[in-house]
């Protein structure tokens, strides 16, 4: 019998064809999957991970930088990635967050992604644009902030059921903030490339007051008013894009059991 990447793996390779988003049906597949997979399944150790406050030990020398990656702040502590698999279609990969490290706000272009999270707990914030960028196949518009809607503000511990994200909603803009070591596992679809239109752009709230924007968080409720309720409101802020200064991310080894392609 295979193993649970292994057979995760085989889930993504037959659902994820050509780059179109996968029916609900088949998004529940993967999910089912993804919420059967416990750490010691990717080589992960639940002890370890608990007392590692440096990447849970799987950090390497070398620093991995680039839009393929989401950044962190160089005065966080180091956040470790492990690649487990990557075709044109989908990648698979875990990241590991020590208590306090934070992946900033960062968008998936044209992309299907489905996080576990498999050890932990981690506060997440997502936005969705509130209205589609025309003409720029995702991208942002250069220089100037847009509103998004708030889709998530919660704390998230595992063992918890997968999340789902799509190119236009279920959050397609996030942030992870760890409250304790944790360990997430990520499949997208497709991967990050930038010389296919699918560069990781990262933003921050900006406020609004007067003649122009400045940052910090600005949200507001619009829509309903007087009395109408969750159902007829929406919080709704500012996001612009920009450049983090001094990341960086770490790649790791991956420990688990390898992927046999077919």
């Amino acid at each position: 019998m295979s193993n649970a990447v292994q057979r995760l793996y085989e889930l993504c390779k037959a659902t994820f064809v050509g780059n179109a988003v996968p029916s609900p049906s088949e998004i529940q597949r993967l999910r089912s999957l993804l919420n059967s997979i416990k750490p010691s399944d990717v080589g992960l150790d639940s002890a370890g991970l608990a007392e590692d406050q440096r990447g849970f030990g799987y950090a390497s020398s070398n620093g991995r930088r680039g839009a393929r990656f989401p950044l962190v702040p160089r005065f966080s502590p180091p956040i470790t990635y492990l690649h487990v698999y990557e075709c044109s279609e989908f990648s698979m990969g875990i990241f590991c967050l020590p208590t306090s490290a934070v992946i900033p706000l960062h968008d998936h272009p044209g992309m299907t992604v489905l996080s576990k999270l498999l050890h932990g707990s981690m506060h997440v914030r997502s936005f969705d644009w509130l209205s589609p960028p025309k003409g720029e196949k995702g991208s942002p518009l250069a220089g100037r902030p847009r509103l998004a809607k708030r889709v998530l503000d919660e704390v998230m511990t595992a063992p918890c059921d997968a999340t789902t994200l799509f190119p236009t909603s279920g959050g397609n803009i996030h942030a992870f903030t760890a409250l304790t070591p944790c360990a997430v596992l990520d499949v997208l679809a497709p991967p990050y490339c930038p010389d296919g239109g699918r560069h990781c752009t990262y933003y921050h709230e900006v406020s609004f007051s007067g003649g122009g924007f400045s940052s910090g968080k600005s949200t507001q409720r619009k829509g309903g008013g007087g009395g109408g309720g969750d159902e007829q409101s929406r919080e709704v802020g500012w996001l612009e894009a920009y450049e983090p200064e001094g990341v960086i991310i770490k790649s790791g080894v991956y420990k688990g059991p390898k992927v046999i392609p077919s």
